[in-house]
Parts: structure tokens; sequence; C-alpha cells
């Protein structure tokens, strides 16, 4: 390592420091002089004696045989001093807090890494402390606000998604390729971490704007889930235009996120489809917008209910990923020969599978076929959503999807009929 990395590592070492101790004086800026244990001077000299530490450790620790000696050293002087003088503070101050002590140490740490190790980790740590140094006020507040509901959904997420899915088997069970239990586990933990970012975005925005919201953004990773998670709350919650307006919205972020699918792995579908898709997801933005309008009419702002209910989100992910398995059977069984049919059957679930499939048939597979196999399985997912809100979903949420896929549907197939292309 040449001198100008170690002058580098160790001016990173120093701008940790700094950066902290612009956060730590800040917050205590119009203390008067000597009043504060710890300023931007002070912290600056801590993330120094880190990477001084480090450098010292790197020059002569192995070498005098005592690895970790000059690290040691120092991290306990340091944290003594800051120990004793924040101790001091919070007699005179009456007040109880040892974050500046803990800041100190990490910030000396980041140093010390940032001559010995990997200079990005010891930077994405730095920024990382900073951020939740300044997030005080906002992280106190949300601590005030929590309900015991969103704590437990929250413990129960992280349980199944840290602790059941690394010990779950991957490999398939059953024939036609099998079902991955593990797949079903993930199943599981997206359905419910749809319904818990909805739960979080209506107390944060409201019920229209945020299951709106939340819907488009579960459309992102799963229009049908969403609607599946919006349908089971539909039963229960009086704001169901909001949910309706959510699981139509989810529908018209899926439209989109195809087109972009299919410009990214099959660009020469997109004459033909470009056209339709965007004016069906146009009409079920118009639909959505709609029906938001006429809850705020209404008016309901009601809060939702436990948004992690295990038994019904099990349910919920055994039922499409048994859909997944037959769509997967019929495909294999079918083959090339029966791809309109094939696509239709996998696009129960999933419409992003059978666009995959096709893309990976070009440039062999006829452009007119690929697209209408394409098209079909669009339509029979939004069906097959529809479908799904009325085996979960109240009887207004299942009228009003229902309305807005045959809108979308007709439109989109009006387009395609009359052969609008770009």
């Amino acid at each position: 390592m040449d001198n100008v990395e170690l002058f580098q590592r160790l001016g990173l070492a120093i701008a940790i420091g700094a950066a902290v101790g612009v956060e730590r004086h800040w917050r205590e800026r119009d203390e008067p002089e000597g009043a504060r244990t710890a300023g931007i001077r002070t912290f600056t000299m801590f993330g120094m004696a880190g990477g001084v530490a480090g450098l010292i450790e790197r020059t002569l620790g192995t070498a005098s045989g005592y690895p970790g000696v000059a690290l040691t050293g120092f991290l306990i002087a340091i944290a003594t001093v800051m120990a004793v003088f924040e101790m001091r503070e919070a007699i005179a101050e009456k007040s109880f807090s040892v974050t500046s002590v803990i800041a100190a140490i990490l910030t000396f740490g980041l140093g010390a890494l940032a001559t010995l190790g990997d200079m990005k980790l010891a930077s994405a740590g730095g920024a990382a402390l900073i951020v939740i140094l300044v997030s005080r006020e906002f992280l106190h507040q949300a601590i005030r606000r929590l309900q015991w509901v969103e704590l437990r959904s929250a413990v129960i997420l992280l349980a199944v998604t840290f602790v059941l899915l690394p010990i779950i088997p991957d490999a398939p069970i059953g024939p036609f390729g099998g079902v991955s239990p593990k797949s079903i586990v993930l199943l599981v933990i997206m359905l419910a971490s749809i319904s818990f970012v909805g739960y979080v975005a209506v107390r944060m925005f409201g019920a229209t704007r945020g299951d709106v919201l939340a819907g488009a953004v579960g459309g992102l990773v799963s229009s049908t889930g969403t609607t599946v998670a919006f349908a089971r709350r539909s039963r229960t919650e009086e704001t169901v235009l909001t949910l309706v307006a959510g699981a139509i919205s989810a529908g018209a972020v899926s439209l989109l996120r195809t087109a972009l699918l299919i410009g990214a792995l099959a660009a020469s579908l997109l004459p033909a489809l470009l056209v339709p898709l965007l004016m069906g997801a146009a009409a079920l933005v118009a639909y959505a917008l709609l029906v938001a309008r006429r809850q705020r009419a209404e008016g309901g702002q009601g809060i939702p209910g436990n948004p992690f209910e295990l038994a019904a989100v099990a349910k919920m992910a055994l039922l499409l990923a048994a859909v997944a398995f037959l769509a997967r059977a019929a495909t294999l069984l079918f083959g090339d020969a029966g791809l309109i049919f094939a696509s239709a059957l996998s696009a129960l679930a999933d419409v992003d599978a059978a666009t995959v499939t096709v893309a990976g048939l070009l440039p062999s597979l006829d452009i007119g076929l690929a697209a209408q196999a394409i098209g079909v399985a669009v339509v029979c997912n939004m069906t097959a959503k529809a479908i799904y809100a009325g085996i979960f979903g109240s009887f207004r949420f299942f009228m009003h999807l229902l309305a807005a896929t045959a809108l979308s549907v007709g439109v989109g197939l009006a387009a395609w009929g009359l052969g609008l292309a770009i």
C-alpha cells in the first residue's frame, strides 16, 4: 500500500468523525463554550484517532506479536474519557443518555475500519450512523404512535423472513417440477408485506391516498397478490372504495410493468402491444381516480385492522401456489403447440411468467402469435384478479373491480382490433 492510499484512508477516517461531529455539535449548538461534552472538533479527533490506531496496528501490530493492542488501548482510553465526561454532563443536566458515548465508540471504530479494512464499508457505516443520529425526533414520534398490532405484525413478519425462511427446504416437491416449500413461504411474506405496507400507508397518508399509494407499490411486486390482499381487507373495513382504487392502481402499474418488460426482452412486440397496454392502463387509472374521489365525498377514513393475519395470508398463498403449479403442469403438457392455452393458464398467477416465456421463444416464434399469446395472458390475468376479488372480497369490491377490468379489457381490445400501433 503506497502513501497516497494511506492518506486517503486517514482522510476518510477524519471525514467520518467530522460528519458525526457536525450532527452532535448542531444538536447542542445553543450551549455556551465548554458546556458540551463533545462537538465537531472532538468527534473529528475521534475519527482521526481511529484512523491513527489503525495505521499503528497495520505497521506494528503483526510485527510486535501482539495484534490488536493498539486498537484496544486507544478504544479503552477514548471510551473511558468520554464516559466520564458524559456522566458529569448528565449529572449536571439531570439527564440520562448514552448516545454520545456510543457514537464516539462507533466513530473510532469506523475510523479504524477506514485504515484497516474496506473504505466503502466504512463510508457506508458513517452515513448510516449519521442517519440514525439525525432521526431521533422521527423515531421517538414513531414509537409514541406505535400500536401493539403494528409491533406484533412487524415482529411476525421479521420472524418469518429471517428465522423461518432460511430453514425451509428449497427443493421442489411433486410432479411437473413440483412446488418449492420456500416459494410458498416467500409468497406468504410477499402478501403479508403488501398488507403491512398498505396499513402503514393508510396510517401515514389517510385511507384514500394511502391505499392508492400502497396499491401502486404493490403492483410493482405482484398485482395479483395486491388484489387478493386488498380484497381480504374489504370484508372487514368500511373504506371499500379506497381499497378498490388501490387494487385498480396495482393493475394499472402491472400493465405498465408488462410494457417495460416487453420492451426489455422482446422489443419487436412493442408496436403491436404498447398502445393497447397503455390505453388499458389509462382506463384503470381513470376508474381508480373516480372511485377515490367518490370515497372522499362519502367520507370515512378508517384505520385497517390487523395487517398480518397469518392463517388468512397462508390460505391465499397456498391458493396462488396451487394455481401456479397447475399452470406450469399445463405448460409442460401442451408445450409450444399449446402456447396460447399455456400462457392463459400461467397468467392465472402472474403475467410475467408468460411474458418471459414468450420472449424466450423469439425470434423463432411468429411475431403475431407471440403478441397474441401475451395479450391473452394479460386478459386472463386481469380476469383472474376479478375472480379472486369475488372469492376473497366483499360484493361491492368485486363489482367495482369487475367493472374496471371490463372497461380496461374493452379499451385494450378495441385498440388491438383497430390496429393502433406505434
